[in-house]
């Protein structure tokens, strides 16, 4: 499996993307150009289902959805004017096919298709209560919990059973749904997942970004808001808001790494959030330095930041190739250096005896840091001094990001000291909490309520985490290990 981030093992990964249309010819072409901008959303596998009117068509695989969705045979394999799309990167559930979504199932209502971005944190703990109930699973996925949960309703109509699986449910969702009434788009009471509306015709399009809606040459109408539920039937659209009405609280790390840099999200340039970060991040945390160098890619639009702020001069020092995914897994420690500089090589004759700034979005477990690091003084470096646009990960994050349990974070086990001689910096320095919220244009960060969630930072976590408070809920079902080769 190819992934498009050069050091794709230390990152914090959103967990997937999601892609619908309705009241579209070819349907399907449209979902899987939608899935190609979001690819960088889920990289480990890629499905479509679609609606004829009459039935149900799907395909999931492995990969990405160039080399899968690209083909006119499994094109015309999905027929309908109804479809949606995922990508995933998993983090409820293992690798492997049966999990790969949309997933689906035929209820007494007829055919039940979702994808889901998110993840739930009671989902183990209900999980246990449908088996015992009798519930049979086929997944490893926290989605198949909602399916369930929507097939033993005791509610009349789909919708109203939908809504009463909904409320059983706590944590992060973005949903698409499939029935053969129409399809239904919702995010969680808080909007910590993303989930924007376009029109291209009369089509109705939903999307986790608004690049997605870009790509396909649709019209951005207005977010899916927080708590709501948009339920289509060909070209009419109708909306039910069965919640109590909250404080939303969407996740500040898509303004900081997970969404694209070309999408608008609450208003917000992504591109312009991220050089604001790392004008603050200058601000905060001054060098003297002859070079600001980004780690590509991510750390671009802050560098560029940085750079304007500070007035050193920004250049490439790093230089990626684009034609690389994962480091070969080869032994032997020369083998792996060499699988790394694949990837990234530094740009030598730029950097030798210069005194570097280099800007990356975070630090997880801080290896890459290390590396990137290492890179600079073998190349040359006077001195390296690392700048981080968002506050040290601190705390796992349990709203479908995979995030390595707390103890494997660097920032949970060091001070900024501790974290400096690890990867072996001249200095190390964050963007603070209040500095990140004046880049999205609040004041400082509200001790009560506020706008975002930073969990990840802050450890105030938005919602209940029952699975993770209840220590029976970690046990996983054992369930048959699927091989994907």
């Amino acid at each position: 499996m190819l992934t498009t981030h050069p050091f794709d093992d230390d990152h914090l990964h959103e967990e997937c993307g999601i892609f619908g249309v309705s009241n579209s010819e070819g349907a399907a072409a449209l979902v899987a150009l939608g899935l190609h901008a979001l690819q960088h959303r889920g990289q480990e596998a890629a499905g479509i289902t679609t609606y004829d009117g009459a039935m149900f068509h799907t395909h999931r695989a492995m990969g990405h959805v160039a080399g899968n969705f690209d083909r006119d045979d499994i094109i015309r394999s999905l027929p309908g004017e109804v479809a949606c799309g995922h990508v995933r990167y998993s983090t409820t559930g293992e690798t492997a096919l049966r999990n790969v979504q949309p997933l689906y199932a035929e209820l007494s209502s007829g055919g039940f298709a979702v994808a889901h971005n998110g993840n739930l944190s009671n989902a183990m703990k209900l999980r246990r209560e449908l088996v015992r109930r009798g519930s049979i699973f086929q997944s490893t996925s926290d989605t198949e919990t909602i399916i369930h949960l929507v097939a033993t309703s005791s509610y009349r109509t789909l919708l109203d059973r939908f809504i009463d699986a909904l409320k059983q449910i706590e944590g992060a969702y973005a949903l698409i749904v499939m029935t053969p009434e129409g399809m239904i788009a919702c995010r969680d009471p808080l909007g910590i997942r993303p989930l924007v509306m376009g029109k291209l015709g009369e089509a109705i399009i939903f999307a986790s970004e608004s690049v997605a809606l870009d790509v396909v040459g649709a019209d951005f109408v207005r977010e899916v808001e927080p708590g709501e539920l948009v339920i289509v039937q060909g070209a009419e659209m109708r909306s039910v808001r069965p919640f109590a009405p909250l404080s939303p609280r969407p996740c500040i790390f898509e303004w900081v790494y997970f969404s694209r840099p070309d999408s608008i999200v609450d208003d917000q340039s992504i591109y312009s959030v991220r050089k604001n970060i790392g004008a603050q991040l200058a601000i905060e945390a001054p060098v003297e330095a002859d070079l600001v160098i980004p780690v590509p890619d991510s750390g671009v639009p802050a560098a560029i930041g940085y750079a304007q702020e500070s007035g050193i001069p920004f250049e490439l020092g790093i230089i990626r190739s684009h034609y690389v995914g994962r480091t070969f897994i080869q032994p032997g420690d020369k083998v792996r250096h060499l699988g790394v500089k694949l990837k990234h090589n530094a740009n030598r004759a730029l950097i030798k005896d210069k005194r570097v700034v280099l800007i990356d979005d975070s630090i997880v477990r801080g290896t890459t840091s290390l590396k990137i690091v290492q890179m600079m003084r073998d190349a040359g470096a006077a001195e390296v001094h690392m700048r981080i646009a968002s506050p040290p990960t601190r705390h796992s994050c349990f709203y479908g990001v995979d995030t390595p349990e707390r103890a494997k974070l660097l920032a949970a086990k060091h001070d900024i000291g501790g974290m400096t001689e690890f990867i072996h910096a001249d200095s190390l320095a964050f963007v603070s909490i209040d500095g990140l919220y004046k880049a999205l244009g609040e004041t400082h960060r509200a001790d009560i309520r506020p706008k975002y969630c930073d969990a990840c930072f802050t450890g105030d976590y938005p919602t209940s985490l029952t699975d993770h408070d209840d220590t029976t809920s970690v046990d996983q079902f054992a369930l048959l290990a699927e091989r994907v080769n």
